[in-house]
């Protein structure tokens, strides 16, 4: 009988279905699966039995009676030591007996055996699996390829209140990653989270730790799905990505292991392997170009718009591969040879080591590592892939027209400008005797000139005209409009569009990477804000603003006060980000600029003491300035090599990297978080450069531009054609933060009792956390979020959390501009933005959660570097450098007292005045005053000191019980309140010997 339509029964019925009557699945019984071995046995010994019944006959010779068992132990084997997509594609061999574990879709129906062949691959579909043989927990949905599970899902239905992040939920937290279904790389092969609106999927499970991407197809330039007249928005994972054809191709062409090489602490160099499941946007991209290569044959253009974060590499690698491969309705290859233009050295060998995988044999890729003979003659013989710089591009088009029977496709990665120092144009004129201002209009000039590889590649191929048999595939984030001209698929009405689109809104939306406008600061506007809050007295701010309004009484090129600026914005504010790993770029108008701006920083620097903060300089070629001394990147960097920089700069040692026409396209450096533009910028070239701060990392939640040189219209005009979506602002009332919180309180959702007390936790240093302080942060922000749902008016509820929201954003914004030292709106912001992770979504979105550890701990550490959260009144306070590690000054011990009964009386009920301090003071005396005490602290951790101190404290506790028993028989009684108490003490007695003198 058919499940209740609204049910998630229902939703698993309409997968079951369709797979089932239309996608090549057949239904297999849940009884059928063996958790031992994590197979469905019956199905592997059918499939094996079916196909190869002559080596199965061996195997029965071999084994007798035993045939059976013994060969789904050497499966076993196999699978544990190899994994599962490798036995699949390379099959196992038992007793000298091959056996072959699937058939993959031939590229041509020449032969009809391996069409038969490919024909009796057994797909299965089994409902409410029981996975386990320790407990009696079941999957909604698994998929197998001749009886080995490669898919697991779990099914959400709006209409029953979950959605796909309850799914994902399911995952982090209800799947023992040790499972032998879910061990990494050893059964399943990608785990989907589903509702009837979006996809998520992952390929490891690690528990809270794990990582899902969305799987959807984008909605109007943003994420999530289109509306589906006939049915569900995510309809196209099961009739299409799931179905037979589609599937086994994903398994046999797409998925495939990457490995990367890590540097540990130690200098060790580690191994780390992930496997990789195309995302939406690939899979079609690949499939789309494909099929139209083979319809059309060679002799077309096509331009790949996809964004950074998009996974381009491994697009290209796919495509290539494809390509590759393609043959004609007639059989006949479409292409002789694929050739991948590229100067990205990763990609030279992810490309091997990916097409390795599927072809499982050498030759198949040439790297053309020497000059123009060894790439004519590997274009002569017809190698499947070749691999070459842009640099013999020129080359490469003169060499296949004068092969008009050989067909090429050619790949060319993104358009990295010449700007890298090793571009396709020559060295940049030395600039001697020149001033500031004449050095940048000189370079300016020179960097008008058409001179990026996308330009070279335009004119090379528009020189020699559309060559009949040549292909040409265009990667590219930020195609020019001379390059959507020529290669551009034309529309109906005279435009030209990309053949394919995954845009830069697209990626935002789906969090590959960071929205470089949404804290993007023209000087006038950080000018005014930062005048606003220095005129505010509620709001306090750092001193160091003091530069600022001297820069703005100064000639705007004194390169002296812009310095000042930006290194006090950068250590006040950009340090402390991503767990104080942040780094920032300037980006200056000329080499000239690059070599004076060093020196003034190195200066500036050196002058004020500070050991925090080192910088790189990075220009071409070498500047002699106007006394006649010379210069080169090297020397001002301390003999620093050019292909060394990026290295150095990823280290701890150097936090400030300073560019001229260097390192502003095809740099990725993902702790990069704040950009300080001192050049002039628009169209493609803002936007690259712009870009460099969009890479994502664990404990990255923004990003931060400060620009000198440019206005918003220009800068938005530029992102326009390529973002879809802005957030440029004007500059903001700092009230308003004010005004937004005094709406909040008017809801009667967030309570200030729960936020102070969250705040106490949450900031806590990272050496008193314990391991229930993240069950203790999610009990501070529960009655809020069930209060939230008491509210029966929609509208007010859409009020609220808009008005949570926009505080949040705001706060954010100013917090970059200059920090506060206002506790009660800093409070506020962390508890707000940890509670909008909670509300319930209009729209689902995988972004920073609560259970989520490293990002919290980040986040956590973060707001710890850059924020005061109990100032002293009516005074300016400082930057403590031992605020990061959670200490505090003395003087704001003091206060910590009364801190502690307030939060203890809203907390817990009780009605302790000031004169209850009188015991807490008089107890912190005694253990202080202990010499044993003053011994363990001296030479013990906090940890290990804990021992001692919890016999005392309990000692001299009784011995003062007449003179408060109320705040005793508390203390004794509530395990919650008394362990406040005693965690507070503790640290206080710690630290307070820890400090005196020996």
């Amino acid at each position: 009988m058919p499940a209740v339509i609204h049910t998630e029964k229902a939703f698993e019925e309409a997968l079951e279905h369709h797979l089932s009557t239309n996608g090549g699945y057949s239904v297999l019984p849940a009884d059928g699966y063996d958790p031992a071995t994590a197979l469905f046995p019956a199905e592997v010994l059918q499939f094996l039995q079916t196909t190869q019944p002559q080596a199965w006959k061996k195997t029965e010779n071999a084994h007798g009676s035993q045939a059976a068992s013994k060969l789904l132990q050497r499966l076993q084997k196999e699978l544990e030591l190899r994994g599962p997509l490798d036995v699949l594609r390379n099959g196992i061999t038992d007793f000298g007996v091959k056996y072959h574990l699937a058939y993959f879709q031939p590229e041509t129906n020449l032969n009809p055996d391996t069409e038969r062949l490919y024909g009796l691959n057994r797909l299965g579909i089994t409902r409410q699996l029981y996975y386990s043989q320790q407990n009696k927990k079941s999957l909604d949905l698994v998929l197998s390829l001749n009886g080995i599970p490669l898919v697991t899902m779990e099914l959400k239905n709006h209409l029953t209140g979950q959605t796909v992040n309850h799914a994902k939920h399911q995952y982090k937290n209800d799947r023992d990653p040790q499972e032998l279904l879910f061990q990494f790389r050893r059964r399943a092969l990608v785990h989907f989270a589903v509702d009837p609106d979006e996809v998520y999927m992952t390929t490891r499970l690690a528990g809270t730790k794990t990582r899902f991407l969305p799987f959807n197809k984008g909605n109007g330039n943003g994420a999530g799905n289109p509306v589906n007249p006939q049915g569900y928005r995510t309809a196209y994972l099961w009739e299409d990505v799931l179905s037979k054809d589609t599937f086994l191709d994903i398994v046999g062409r797409f998925l495939h292991v990457q490995t990367e090489k890590v540097k540990t602490l130690e200098g060790k160099i580690l191994e780390k392997h992930s496997l990789i499941f195309p995302r939406y946007h690939q899979l079609d991209a690949v499939r789309r170009l494909a099929r139209h290569a083979h319809r059309q044959g060679a002799g077309h253009n096509y331009l790949i718009q996809h964004s950074a974060g998009s996974g381009k590499s491994n697009s290209i690698a796919w495509l290539a591969y494809r390509l590759s491969c393609l043959h004609n309705a007639d059989a006949q290859r479409v292409f002789d040879s694929v050739i991948v233009i590229t100067d990205r050295r990763v990609l030279d060998q992810q490309l091997q080591d990916t097409i390795y995988q599927f072809e499982h044999k050498q030759g198949v890729v040439q790297k053309i590592e020497k000059d123009s003979t060894q790439l004519a003659a590997a274009l002569q013989a017809g190698t499947n892939i070749i691999i070459t710089t842009l640099q013999k591009f020129p080359f490469v088009v003169e060499k296949v027209a004068g092969l008009p029977m050989r067909k090429y496709a050619v790949i060319v990665d993104e358009a990295h400008s010449s700007q890298s120092g090793e571009g396709v144009t020559k060295m940049k004129q030395v600039l001697t005797g020149r001033t500031l201002e004449q050095a940048a209009a000189d370079e300016a000039d020179t960097a008008n000139v058409d001179d990026t590889a996308e330009d070279n590649i335009r004119r090379v191929m528009e020189s020699r005209g559309k060559q009949a048999n040549l292909s040409f595939f265009a990667f590219t984030a930020t195609p020019k409009p001379k390059t959507l001209q020529v290669f551009g698929q034309p529309t109906a009405d005279g435009k030209h569009k990309p053949f394919h689109l995954y845009c830069m809104r697209q990626a935002i939306e789906e969090g590959f990477i960071l929205d470089v406008l949404r804290n993007y600061t023209t000087y006038d506007t950080y000018y005014r804000v930062s005048k606003a809050i220095d005129d505010d007295p509620e709001l306090n701010k750092k001193k160091a603003t003091g530069a600022i309004a001297r820069f703005v009484s100064l000639h705007p090129h004194n390169l002296a006060q812009k310095t000042e600026v930006m290194v006090e914005h950068f250590r006040q504010v950009v340090r402390h980000k991503i767990g104080g790993k942040a780094k920032a770029m300037v980006v200056t108008s000329s080499r000239l600029h690059a070599v004076r701006y060093k020196q003034e920083f190195d200066r500036y620097i050196k002058q004020k003491g500070y050991t925090d903060m080192k910088t790189l300089v990075a220009f071409s070629g070498k500047v002699v300035d106007d006394h006649g001394l010379e210069y080169t990147e090297p020397k001002m960097n301390s003999g620093i090599g050019e292909k060394a920089l990026p290295e150095a700069f990823a280290t701890d040692d150097y936090q400030v990297l300073l560019v001229a026409d260097k390192y502003q396209t095809g740099f990725d450096q993902p702790l990069l978080h704040t950009m300080y533009v001192d050049k002039k910028l628009s169209g493609v070239k803002a936007v690259q450069t712009l870009s460099r701060l969009n890479r994502t990392s664990p404990g990255k939640e923004d990003t931060f531009v400060l620009d000198f040189a440019n206005d918003l219209e220009t800068i938005l005009d530029s992102f326009q054609p390529y973002y879809e979506v802005t957030y440029l602002k004007e500059s903001p009332d700092p009230n308003l933060l004010y005004d937004l919180k005094a709406r909040l309180e008017q809801q009667n959702v967030i309570y200030t009792e729960e936020v102070n007390a969250l705040a106490l936790v949450y900031f806590k240093s990272a050496s008193s956390l314990t391991p229930t302080d993240q069950g203790k942060l999610n009990g501070f922000l529960d009655p809020a979020v069930q209060r939230y749902g008491y509210i029966v008016d929609e509208e007010v509820k859409d009020d609220f959390k808009h008005t949570l929201t926009s505080f949040t954003r705001l706060y954010a914004y100013l917090s970059q501009v200059m920090p506060f030292t206002d506790a009660e709106l800093e409070k506020l912001f962390a508890y707000g933005r940890l509670l909008l992770t909670k509300l319930p979504a209009s729209r689902d979105r995988d972004t920073f959660v609560l259970n989520d550890e490293v990002a919290l701990e980040y986040y956590r550490l973060q707001k710890i570097g850059t924020t005061n959260l109990e100032p002293e009144k009516d005074q300016t306070a400082e930057l403590d450098p031992t605020s990061e590690a959670g200490l505090r000054r003395a003087k704001e011990e003091k206060e910590r007292l009364s801190a502690i009964i307030h939060v203890l009386n809203e907390r817990f009920g009780t009605e302790f005045d000031d004169a209850d301090k009188l015991l807490f003071d008089q107890i912190e005396k005694d253990l202080v005053s202990n010499a044993l005490l003053s011994k363990q602290a001296q030479s013990n951790t906090i940890e290990n000191f804990k021992f001692g101190f919890d016999d005392m404290y309990r000692q001299f506790l009784l011995e003062r019980r007449d003179q408060n028993e109320g705040i005793f028989n508390r203390l004794f009684a509530d395990k919650d309140f008394g362990g406040m108490v005693q965690e507070w003490m503790l640290k206080r007695v710690y630290d307070t010997l820890r400090k005196a003198p020996v």
